[in-house]
């Protein structure tokens, strides 16, 4: 088999641990997403807890069809779920990847998580991988989102236009935004900045 462009791989941090996804984390992704009853925002993608079996099954099909690489999302305080993210639309001839399905549980919203958790994420991509560009997009609506990846350093590139039809028959305008690897050290300094600043 080829070798992948993304391995299975975790990545620890002061707060949190990124560790690869896998069936052993069902119950803990579907508490998770039951803080703050999370499916019930109608622009993001986290699973009900009935179809959490699904949304897991979804992801590893992923990782294994398309080189993606799901990762769950420990609590270093007390080891819990939090949530999840991913690496995938992963293009390893050119070096490009998204960072994206990204929820945390509402415990863990506006805390130094999701800015860890982006360090830990882009400085595997462009330090290891080698990225020249990772990309991340966002529903058009989703307006925490978007100022969420903006104060990260990303810069926005455009929007696709019904980019996507959604399972309520709406049509999603999708946000895009890319940090370049020439942009890496500082955005890579910004970020520290942010987790090492007070609070």
């Amino acid at each position: 088999m080829a070798e992948r462009f993304v391995e299975p791989i975790t990545l620890r941090g002061t707060h949190a641990t990124l560790e690869p996804l896998g069936a052993e984390h069902v119950d803990g992704i579907r508490a998770a997403a039951a803080d703050g009853e999370l499916w019930r925002l109608w622009y993001t993608s986290v699973p009900r807890p009935e179809k959490t079996t699904d949304w897991l099954a979804t992801a590893l099909a992923m990782r294994e069809s398309q080189g993606a690489m799901p990762f769950a999302v420990r609590d270093n305080r007390d080891g819990s779920v939090i949530g999840s993210t991913r690496y995938f639309n992963v293009d390893a001839a050119n070096r490009r990847l998204e960072i994206g399905h990204t929820w945390y549980a509402k415990r863990a919203q506006r805390t130094a998580i999701n800015t860890e958790c982006k360090l830990l994420l882009l400085t595997h991509a462009f330090e290891t991988l080698q990225c020249i560009a990772v990309e991340f997009r966002t529903h058009w609506f989703n307006q925490a989102s978007r100022a969420a990846i903006a104060r990260l350093g990303a810069k926005q590139d455009g929007v696709l236009r019904n980019h996507q039809l959604l399972p309520d028959g709406s049509r999603r305008d999708t946000v895009v935004f890319s940090i370049l690897d020439g942009e890496w050290l500082a955005v890579k300094g910004h970020l520290r900045f942010l987790l090492e600043r007070p609070r």
